[in-house]
């Protein structure tokens, strides 16, 4: 199907390219990989060695150059093969683009190259189990202890720790002047004294497990802390954009697959005279499902020029909107699907029971859909904040 507006060459190629690797995996690679308990680490490592997964990072540390519109390509590429990789929202999108942003050199030439080439995984913590969406109330607290930094807290949901060689942990240190808490980036090795991980039992078939960590007096050095010490939300945020580009990526992926597999099944299963696809009870809804995917894939292309070209606070607002359309329209897009094929969309050997589940993830993370329209009624509109 039609991939949408007016790209550029080199995006258009890449598209292409990424999506020739995607069919060569597939959705058959990814479930097996998934019931072995393994992770696609063929995948991930052919994306890296292509290029693909450090596009977004700077040429000086290996990257390509490029940003979160050829990264969100090479994702929603994959997912529409079906076989995204969802540690690419975390690894190279979030930590490579903070530390790419605010790291020093030497958190920079000890990172990124690795980030790129796929060689270094990083995951990142930021979810709390009493603060939710609500980033104020992170209790994961830092301080001082002569040069070093002593880190206590909880995180839950942090996605890939098991494989991740080191995980951004969102923190918070006490302002000397004022007394508040404010937000601050560290990078925690796995091996971490102190630093244990717990893994959450989920109905959700991924290859990336999903964990809760408890951080006990966890001593890091002062070069542990990403940034500025002041500089607070900028550098979250930093992060928190680029995760819902790519969370639209991931999601618009999907939904492209299962229309796609709906697609193939309409043209071929003949009930009476004619394909099913021929009725319109079932091709309209399909229309309408693939309507909605472009559109919020315009929203998402909004959201990464916008990154791209500096623009954080733009961005924040269309990156909130492009994970909420694309969310919609995946969700839209599978249960489609699932009712095109009918009992055959509930058998393992089509490959979109599973989607039901993991559709929903974009709906709920990494914010879920009600704090976007909180976000948008207040930040967009000008609505009185409920929250």
């Amino acid at each position: 199907m039609s991939t949408a507006v007016a790209e550029t060459e080199e995006h258009q190629a890449l598209r292409a390219a990424v999506a020739a690797l995607g069919k060569r995996y597939g959705r058959d690679y990814m479930t097996t990989v998934v019931r072995e308990g393994r992770h696609p680490d063929t995948l991930w490592a052919e994306a890296a060695k292509l290029g693909y997964l450090g596009v977004n990072l700077p040429k000086e540390y290996g990257g390509g150059g490029g940003g979160m519109a050829e990264l969100s390509i090479v994702l929603e590429e994959l997912g529409a093969a079906g076989c995204p990789l969802l540690m690419m929202v975390v690894s190279p999108a979030i930590c490579g683009t903070v530390i790419a942003r605010f790291g020093t050199d030497g958190q920079k030439a000890a990172w990124l190259p690795g980030l790129a080439d796929g060689s270094l995984t990083m995951a990142f913590g930021i979810t709390e189990p009493d603060a939710g969406s609500n980033s104020h109330r992170i209790t994961t607290t830092a301080r001082r202890d002569g040069a070093d930094w002593l880190l206590t807290g909880r995180k839950v949901f942090i996605s890939g720790v098991d494989i991740a060689d080191a995980t951004l942990i969102v923190g918070r240190t006490e302002d000397a002047r004022t007394g508040s808490l404010k937000p601050c980036l560290f990078i925690v090795p796995r091996d971490a004294p102190g630093f244990r991980r717990s893994q959450i039992d989920m109905e959700l078939q991924a290859p990336e497990k999903q964990f809760e960590l408890v951080l006990d007096d966890v001593r890091l050095p002062a070069e542990a802390l990403v940034g500025d010490e002041d500089a607070g939300l900028l550098q979250l945020f930093a992060g928190l954009n680029p995760e819902r580009v790519m969370t639209a990526a991931f999601a618009l992926g999907m939904g492209r697959y299962a229309i796609n597999r709906a697609v193939e099944y309409a043209k071929d299963r003949t009930v009476w005279k004619a394909p099913i696809g021929a009725h319109q009870a079932i091709a309209h809804p399909l229309a309408q499902a693939h309507i909605e995917i472009e559109l919020a894939r315009l929203m998402m292309q909004k959201a990464a020029s916008l990154y791209d070209e500096g623009d954080d606070l733009g961005a924040g607002e269309a990156a909130n909107m492009a994970k909420y359309a694309a969310a919609e329209a995946c969700v839209k897009a599978v249960d489609q699907a699932v009712h095109t094929l009918g009992g055959n969309g509930l058998t393992r050997e089509y490959g979109l029971a599973s989607l039901i589940t993991a559709a929903r993830v974009a709906r709920i993370a990494p914010v879920s859909r009600e704090m976007i329209l909180n976000f948008v009624s207040h930040q967009s509109l000008g609505l009185p904040k409920s929250y």
